[in-house]
């Protein structure tokens, strides 16, 4: 289903009963909401789930960048506005778990609980200049050029040479990215900081991460900063946890969510 909002089309799905409590599920760079495929059959039983694609991935309108998390949270508030969506939980990993933080720091009204998965605090000067060598790569030789030093990055060595199926749908979705999408997000993770807002979050807040996910170390800052979080580590995991560990990343949400 598209919904026109902010002034793009933006891809959504919808699934679980109505009158159960929201659900948001937010992508990463160069994936789709099918990332979530795990967490809807997990949790659809008990919530009313709404993926939709970021700006410029999956079928969601790629607008000419650069991008920013100003934009992206607006995107992101203007589509609640347009399904009527008054209040949700909300869960993003990587580029979507920064999204899920910076809505904390400026919308709280709009969100009960906060999931923030596999992110990082703030770009640095060195990341900011890896996301220019990748933006000059795509901009020469198209996404394909980043397929496997994406998967690479992503994903632990073990579990590569593995070759479970799920790494050729991740493949398919950095593939299928249109590199304007890429791009535009590609800038906006280039130069962005949520720590002044950290310690003013007052909502539930979960984190997780895989342990052997580059975040490691930010997302423990971010828990020492965000009075009453919780973080849970996945032993193993890279980057894409909830792709890699399905299981462990859909029950930590239940048991977050179903907490009193």
């Amino acid at each position: 289903m598209r919904i026109n909002a902010n002034g793009i089309s933006i891809n959504t799905q919808i699934d679980g009963p109505e009158g159960a409590p929201w659900l948001v599920f937010s992508n990463s760079l160069m994936t789709d909401l099918s990332m979530w495929d795990d967490q809807v059959a997990e949790l659809q039983q008990s919530y009313r789930i709404l993926r939709y694609d970021q700006r410029g991935h999956g079928g969601t309108q790629a607008t000419e960048g650069p991008y920013s998390f100003d934009l992206l949270v607006a995107d992101v508030v203007a589509l609640l506005d347009a399904l009527s969506i008054k209040r949700a939980h909300f869960a993003g990993l990587s580029m979507g778990g920064m999204t899920a933080l910076f809505l904390a720091q400026r919308h709280p009204q709009r969100f009960d609980r906060i999931i923030a998965c596999d992110c990082g605090p703030a770009s640095t000067p060195a990341s900011a200049q890896q996301w220019q060598e990748r933006i000059e790569i795509a901009a020469r030789d198209g996404m394909e050029a980043l397929v496997e030093p994406t998967i690479g990055r992503w994903f632990p060595p073990d579990f590569v040479a593995a070759k479970p199926p799920v790494l050729d749908k991740v493949r398919r979705m950095i593939r299928s990215t249109p590199i304007a999408g890429f791009t535009g997000c590609a800038q906006a993770l280039s130069d962005y900081d949520v720590r002044p807002g950290l310690a003013g979050i007052d909502r539930r807040t979960l984190l997780i991460v895989g342990t052997k996910d580059a975040t490691l170390a930010g997302i423990r800052q971010i828990k020492e900063a965000v009075r009453g979080s919780t973080l849970v580590e996945l032993e193993g995991a890279g980057h894409i946890s909830n792709v890699e560990q399905p299981a462990a990343f859909s029950g930590a949400i239940r048991d977050f969510l179903s907490r009193a």
